[in-house]
């Protein structure tokens, strides 16, 4: 083609003719809008031609060719005009469908601070940053706020507190969970995993699992959860060390995997360490599908808030790349958001599906695993920072006190929602 446009002339020749076929039919779209798609294609191209044959003898002598040059013009041109007629296909961050079968409702109110979910029976326990857990009875409606006793004091500062709890698989007879918690000594920020007790009206720590995990007034992870492998998993972010992410003898800006009692289990990935997964930013959801696979969410530098597909041994290559960048040796998300922010924080796995937690994002959102696209539940919720799905029935708490929020009157809260409803 490139020698046909020689002939025809330069470049603002060739937009000059475009100019005038696009005046001599450029309304005629809009003149055959209830026309069927067939019918207006062919008054369309019957235009375009007429218009081109036009064209093209009031120019005769500068051209060549002249039959050869009117069927490239032809078919550039209905090739450009269905190409304009193309939508641009927008990043699945920027194409979110916004779910109004249903409203959540809240359930409980006034919570200070909450930071994650368990539940047992009709009793929900909602661990809050200033160290406190809260019980309530969904049935009975009974409600109680304990004291959780640590021997090193739970310091809350920041984005540090008392994060991340999970019950343990005996709870019924123990009444113990595990718990993730900031603390200071010598002037220096940690965090440390212990198991603790419910004892009247107090939780008390009965056991430390692991300390001096390096810690922050940010990126201090904290969620803990128990795989389906009987393992407690737990992710640490980089303590605003981010090159600690890459140092396989810190435990900074990692996944980390331990038998319940605390030891390390002889299949990690790395022997002799906590470490399963690195190269993590602030790491804060976990969850595992049907057949085992591990997803979590976590916090990009600058928007780029990242899914992945946790694999043991992993390198997820923060700081080195983030988002979409790759890079050999390391892994790419399955998704990540763009230019957007979601701040990821809790999710839950149903049905091929993710239901993720968002703190700057204010949504709760649903990720098809399949289809990689998102969509969101309509409502003002504010930031939201934990969901637990048991059955048709989700649930996730808001975190519109933690300093970066905007408060209701009632919050924070826990909120409640069929599930069926926004599938």
């Amino acid at each position: 083609m490139k020698p046909v446009l020689e002939k025809i002339g330069c470049e603002k020749e060739r937009v000059e003719i475009r100019a005038q076929v696009h005046e001599t039919v450029g309304c005629e779209k809009e003149k055959q809008r209830n026309l069927s798609s067939s019918a207006r294609i062919r008054k369309i191209n019957k235009g375009i031609r007429l218009s081109i044959d036009e064209i093209v003898d009031r120019n005769i002598s500068k051209w060549r060719g002249l039959k050869l040059i009117r069927g490239i013009l032809i078919f550039v041109f209905i090739l450009l005009t269905a190409c304009s007629n193309q939508p641009e296909k927008e990043n699945s961050f920027e194409a979110e469908k916004t779910i109004t079968n249903q409203q959540p409702q809240p359930i409980l109110q006034k919570l200070k601070v909450p930071w994650a979910l368990a539940k047992h029976k009709d009793t929900f326990y909602i661990s809050e940053r200033d160290g406190t857990i809260v019980s309530w009875n969904e049935t009975t409606n009974q409600f109680h706020r304990s004291q959780v006793k640590t021997t090193k004091p739970i310091h809350h500062e920041g984005e540090g507190g008392f994060l991340g709890i999970e019950l343990t698989p005996n709870f019924e007879e123990s009444h113990q969970a595990y718990a993730y918690h900031t603390y200071q000594e010598n002037g220096n920020t940690f965090n440390r995993v212990i198991r603790i007790q419910k004892n009247g009206e107090t939780w008390d720590e009965v056991a430390s699992l692991l300390e001096d995990i390096p810690g922050s007034n940010i990126h201090n992870g904290g969620r803990i959860k128990i795989g389906p492998d009987q393992k407690l998993y737990v992710t640490i972010g980089d303590a605003a060390v981010p090159e600690n992410a890459q140092n396989l003898n810190s435990l900074s800006g990692k996944i980390s995997r331990m038998e319940l009692d605390g030891r390390i289990p002889s299949d990690n990935p790395f022997k002799n360490s906590y470490i399963y997964s690195y190269g993590h930013r602030n790491p804060q959801g976990l969850a595992w599908d049907e057949h085992g696979t591990m997803y979590s969410t976590e916090h990009g530098q600058s928007a780029h808030d990242e899914i992945n597909l946790i694999k043991p041994g992993a390198n997820y290559g923060w700081p080195i790349i983030e988002g979409n960048t790759r890079q050999q040796g390391m892994e790419t998300p399955i998704f990540q958001t763009g230019d957007t922010t979601w701040a990821p924080s809790g999710i839950q796995y149903k049905d091929g599906k993710l239901y993720i937690a968002t703190l700057r994002g204010e949504k709760l959102r649903i990720f098809d695993l399949k289809e990689k696209s998102s969509t969101y539940v309509r409502g003002d919720f504010g930031r939201i920072r934990d969901v637990y799905i048991e059955r048709d029935n989700l649930y996730f708490i808001s975190n519109n006190l933690d300093g970066r929020g905007t408060p209701s009157a009632d919050d924070d809260q826990l909120w409640k929602v069929d599930i069926k409803e926004i599938r």
